[in-house]
């Protein structure tokens, strides 16, 4: 069990929504534990957070959670939140899905990591990239808010493609 006080350590605090299924995530395997390397030094943590319902995808159940992190050794700490509390908590819309805090903790920034992360030899921009060398700066954060782009979360008792009837596109 953790809690946001494990990680008062970090100057900086990335929390992600993900799962061990989706392609959005799958094709982001590189990018995101490389900036989760890059910032490291800077005091950036990384928390990923798996709230998929395992009734949905089996792939997203902790066994294939914990094999998943054994074959790629991922530079975070992987949290099942098997009863989805912290997904409905921080209002979690897709996997991949980024927070980024401050040192304070206040949110600085939430949504996509890039812009094609299915295909990631495809994308344009990385938003997380530029958020977290902003944040490590000193600088304002020029665009705190983009949509994620991936898998909507799956949620226990739904269809795999239902959301909750008050999400919507962050922008």
């Amino acid at each position: 069990t953790y809690s946001l006080h494990d990680f008062d350590h970090a100057k900086y605090l990335v929390i992600f929504f993900t799962c061990s299924h989706c392609p959005y995530v799958i094709g982001s395997d590189e990018v995101t534990p490389a900036t989760a390397e890059k910032f490291a030094p800077h005091g950036v943590k990384f928390v990923g957070i798996n709230s998929n319902s395992e009734q949905t995808y089996e792939e997203d159940s902790f066994e294939h959670m914990v094999e998943r992190m054994q074959e790629h050794k991922f530079p975070w700490v992987y949290l099942h939140d098997q009863d989805q509390t912290i997904a409905t908590a921080y209002g979690a819309l897709r996997t991949p899905h980024f927070y980024v805090f401050d040192e304070d903790r206040k949110l600085v920034y939430t949504g996509r990591g890039v812009d094609n992360p299915r295909e990631t030899s495809k994308m344009t921009v990385n938003d997380l990239d530029n958020a977290l060398t902003q944040l490590v700066n000193g600088e304002e954060i020029t665009t705190p808010l983009t949509n994620p782009i991936g898998c909507n979360v799956k949620w226990a008792g739904q269809d795999a493609h239902w959301m909750p009837p008050e999400a919507c596109d962050l922008i």
